[in-house]
């Protein structure tokens, strides 16, 4: 598996693999966000297929692809990317009717903060536009910073020896 910042000529693939809800790319419509810097569309890749859309509206689709650890390294790498641009938390929203998926961010650490209602909109095939309300939780991970490792002379030549089997 490998996971990319999506590019302009990954909208088509993202589009043929994992559909849209309606007639307008919803995979576009994000990449227009990150492109106007709004946000950051990850991509995992396995086999050189999409096998996840990007950590908004975290989705592992197809669902045979689920606990395999591509959302795990979907919220790793946004929350390093997030580390590298010098955020001390994260969040994501959860739907309030998709207990599997808060306990799944429980469990990388994402605890619950406040909750809201999310809106969202999309045209469907007959120009229709479709109004969406849901209710979710927005969670929260405090990030912290990987702290450098201070080696002394001492820990060098112990590690050392012990690599060579001496102690």
């Amino acid at each position: 598996m490998e996971i990319t910042v999506c590019r302009a000529a990954d909208v088509a693939l993202l589009d043929q693999y994992l559909g849209s809800p309606g007639a307008t790319s919803f995979h576009a419509r994000r990449f227009e966000r990150q492109e106007r810097g709004q946000s950051t569309c990850l991509v995992a890749w396995l086999d050189g297929r999409p096998g996840c859309p990007e950590i908004n509206a975290l989705t592992v689709w197809p669902e045979t692809l689920r606990s395999r650890g591509i959302g795990s390294a979907l919220i790793r790498a946004a929350e390093e990317r997030a580390r590298e641009r010098g955020r001390t938390a994260i969040g994501l929203g959860v739907a309030d009717d998709n207990p599997r998926a808060a306990a799944f961010y429980a469990r990388l650490g994402y605890r619950p903060l406040a909750p809201y209602v999310g809106r969202w909109s999309y045209e469907d095939h007959d120009g229709v536009t479709h109004e969406c309300v849901e209710e979710l939780t927005f969670l929260v991970k405090e990030l912290v910073r990987a702290r450098p490792v201070q080696w002394t002379n001492a820990d060098v030549q112990r590690t050392s020896g012990q690599s060579r089997g001496t102690q």
